[in-house]
């Protein structure tokens, strides 16, 4: 079944109205306000590279209070065990059995603070639960339920003491990208806030869990002509074959990117796929992907910068082919 214009009509409307609600608390930061409901929509996660006080806190939990969800933060350090995160199982010496004992991965929205400072192993304690939304523990699998969506941070400028996220964990997030300081406008909005403390702010639930689960399911429906997987399949060829990648984009990289399209072409109010929204969405994408040449970083060159030549040079179908 593919989406209709009155369903990519009403998802648009719903989309718009998370945003909005998001926006009272987190001021002057709408394109990473979309960027975080494409993400979640696309039952994906989401990584910000951003500097301390920026509102990453903020984000993640206003977004868990406009889907009526739940949220928990995990500050993660280096003696973070992977049982601090997914839970462990205790026995229970009254009926002789061990129980799983839930730990804060069990929420709608979990918010990873400064991922990069726990170790590999913690790390990858967030594999599976990513991937496929559920922690196995003794044999037994549970489910963490939906939606459910890891939004973890990095700081990119205190590199002592962390642990550079490998590129297995990096593929497993749907995007990448960073909230910054707001502009001086929402400053002075923030700060004639300044009376009410971050966690004082509530944001008024716009849609049901349930709801957001449908919504995402909408969203995989649709209709991606097959020139725009052309398109994309050339966009990631193109990372593979450029002289500044070591590394390029992986084939979940290429899915991820047709997901994230189908979403934001659903925000939009399309139920269609153009070319425009593949290009909007390939560098928060994409790039966490890439893993350059190491010549090629000492000379200034960076992942996004790669990715814009690259969609300069590769040529998009025309709106009539795609459409």
């Amino acid at each position: 079944m593919t989406m209709s214009p009155d369903q990519a009509s009403q998802f648009a409307d719903a989309f718009e109205r998370l945003v909005r609600g998001v926006e009272h608390v987190v001021l002057g930061k709408k394109h990473v306000i979309r960027l975080s409901f494409v993400a979640l929509l696309s039952e994906g996660h989401l990584l910000l590279e951003d500097v301390p006080g920026t509102g990453k806190t903020s984000l993640a939990r206003a977004i868990a209070q406009s889907v009526r969800g739940t949220s928990n933060r995990v500050q993660f350090t280096p003696d973070l065990l992977p049982g601090d995160i997914t839970g462990v199982s205790i026995y229970d010496q009254k009926s002789g059995i061990f129980e799983f004992h839930r730990g804060p991965i069990f929420a709608n929205i979990v918010l990873a603070d400064e991922i990069n400072r726990a170790s590999p192993k913690t790390q990858a304690a967030l594999l599976e639960v990513m991937e496929e939304g559920q922690v196995t523990a003794d044999g037994v699998t549970h489910p963490v339920g939906a939606p459910f969506m890891v939004i973890a941070t990095q700081n990119p400028i205190e590199q002592s003491g962390t642990y550079r996220l490998p590129e297995a964990q990096l593929d497993r997030f749907i995007m990448k990208s960073s909230i910054g300081y707001p502009d001086h406008a929402s400053t002075i909005r923030i700060l004639e806030g300044a009376s009410a403390r971050p966690h004082e702010l509530v944001v008024a639930a716009v849609l049901s869990a349930g709801t957001v689960v449908e919504l995402a399911a909408l969203a995989r429906t649709v209709f991606v002509d097959s020139t725009i997987n052309d398109y994309v399949s050339r966009l990631v060829d193109a990372t593979r074959n450029a002289p500044e990648v070591r590394l390029g984009a992986s084939v979940r990289g290429a899915l991820a990117l047709i997901r994230t399209a189908k979403t934001l072409a659903a925000a939009n109010g399309r139920h269609y796929v153009l070319p425009d929204d593949v290009k909007a969405l390939a560098e928060p994408v994409l790039a966490h992907r890439l893993l350059l040449d190491p010549e090629a970083e000492f000379d200034g060159v960076t992942a996004s910068s790669v990715i814009a030549q690259i969609l300069i040079e590769t040529p998009p179908p025309s709106e009539r082919q795609a459409g």
